[in-house]
C-alpha cells in the first residue's frame, strides 16, 4: 500500500474516531468517516498490545494492509478507514482474515456495488 494511502498522524485517527461510525465482528472493528478532500481512500490500523507482542502486532498490521491492498479497487472513495484487530484474528490463515475483512466492509457498507 502506497504512503499516501495511510493515515499516520494522531489527529486523523481521533477525528475518525470521534466522527466516525464503526462496525465490528469478532476479528476486526472499522471507523470509517467521510472525507472529501481525500482523493482515494486512506487506511490506518491500529493494533493495541492486548493482541500480542511487536512481531505479533506488525504481522497483523502487514497482513491487514496487504488485504486492503488487494482489494483497493472495491472500496468506495473518500473516506478515511480505521481498522482495529482483535484477539480474535490472531490465528486466523491469510484467507480467512481477507473473508472477515470483507465482512466487516460490507457490513459497513464500503464496498462499490458489483455488476453480475
Amino acid at each position: 500500500m502506497h504512503k499516501s494511502l495511510r493515515l499516520r498522524n494522531r489527529a486523523d485517527f481521533s477525528r475518525v474516531y470521534r466522527h466516525g461510525k464503526s462496525f465490528a465482528n469478532h476479528q476486526f472493528v472499522v471507523y470509517w468517516f467521510r472525507k472529501r478532500e481525500v482523493e482515494q481512500f486512506r487506511v490506518g490500523i491500529s493494533v493495541s498490545k492486548k493482541v500480542g507482542n511487536a512481531v505479533v502486532r506488525n504481522r497483523m498490521r502487514r497482513l491487514v494492509k496487504e488485504i486492503v491492498r488487494h482489494h483497493d479497487s472495491e472500496l468506495i472513495e473518500h473516506i478515511d478507514l480505521v481498522f482495529i484487530v482483535r484477539k480474535g484474528a490472531l490465528n486466523m490463515t491469510y484467507k480467512d482474515l481477507e473473508k472477515s475483512i470483507l465482512h466487516v466492509l460490507r457490513k459497513a457498507s464500503l464496498l462499490k456495488a458489483t455488476k453480475q
